[in-house]
C-alpha cells in the first residue's frame, strides 16, 4: 500500500539589505571640501557660495539617512557639514568686506566729487611798513590758472577771489624796493589763515606759497 507523499516546502533564500545609500553623505563631503577650499579666494570664491549651500544640504540628508540606518557612512556625512558650515561663514565674512569695501568707494567718491564742485572764498592781504612793494600773485581754479603782478604804492594790499575744484588755490609774494621797510604777506581760505611770511630790509622778499 503506498502513502501519499507530503508536499516538499521551498525555502526562499532570506533577501539580502538593502545597499547603504552613502551617495548624498559623500557627495555633502566633496562639495563641502571644494567649496572650503575655493572660499579663501576673494574673486574666484564667488563659486564657492553654491557649493558649501549645496554641500550642507547634502551632508545633512546624508547624516539623516545614517541615523536612520540607511546609510553606513555618518562621519563623513558629519565632516561635510562642518567643512559647509565653515565655508560658509567665510563666504560671508567676504560678502560683508567687499560690501563695505564698495560701501566706502562710494562715499569717498561722493566726497571727491563734493570737493572738486566745492568753491572757496581765497583772501591775499600784503602788509607792513614798507613805501611801497612789488607784488607777485597767482591763481588756479577750476583747471585754470592766471598769473598777475602789481606794484603797490601804499600797504596794506587785498585781493579775493572764487576758486574751485580739487587743486585750487595760488602763490602770494611781495619784495621791497630799496627803501626797504616790512612787507607781510598773507593767505586765507573761507576766513581761515593758510600762509603767513614777513621779510625786511631792501629789497626783502616775502613768500607765501605750498599752502
Amino acid at each position: 500500500m503506498t502513502y501519499p507523499q507530503p508536499p516538499q516546502l521551498q525555502h526562499q533564500p532570506p533577501v539580502p539589505p538593502p545597499p547603504p545609500q552613502n551617495g548624498l553623505g559623500t557627495a555633502g563631503f566633496v562639495l563641502g571640501l571644494v567649496g572650503l577650499l575655493f572660499s579663501f579666494l576673494p574673486v574666484i570664491g564667488v563659486v564657492a557660495w553654491p557649493l558649501v549651500i549645496l554641500g550642507l544640504v547634502l551632508g545633512l540628508v546624508g547624516w539623516a539617512r545614517a541615523d536612520r540606518g540607511r546609510a553606513t557612512n555618518k562621519g563623513l556625512a558629519i565632516a561635510g557639514v562642518a567643512l559647509s558650515a565653515v565655508g560658509l561663514v567665510i563666504c560671508v565674512l567676504w560678502a560683508a568686506v567687499f560690501t563695505k569695501a564698495a560701501s566706502d568707494a562710494s562715499t569717498a567718491l561722493d566726497d571727491l566729487e563734493a570737493q572738486a564742485n566745492r568753491e572757496a572764498v581765497l583772501v591775499y592781504e600784503i602788509s607792513g611798513d614798507a613805501p611801497g612793494a612789488s607784488i607777485t600773485f597767482s591763481t588756479y581754479s577750476d583747471g585754470g590758472s592766471a598769473v598777475n603782478q602789481e606794484e603797490a604804492a601804499t600797504l596794506p594790499w587785498t585781493k579775493e577771489f572764487t576758486v574751485k575744484g580739487l587743486f585750487s588755490g595760488g602763490t602770494l609774494s611781495a619784495s621791497t624796493g630799496a627803501e626797504g621797510g616790512t612787507v607781510t604777506c598773507r593767505i586765507t581760505v573761507d576766513g581761515v589763515e593758510k600762509k603767513t611770511a614777513t621779510a625786511s630790509g631792501p629789497f626783502a622778499l616775502a613768500s607765501c606759497s605750498n599752502f
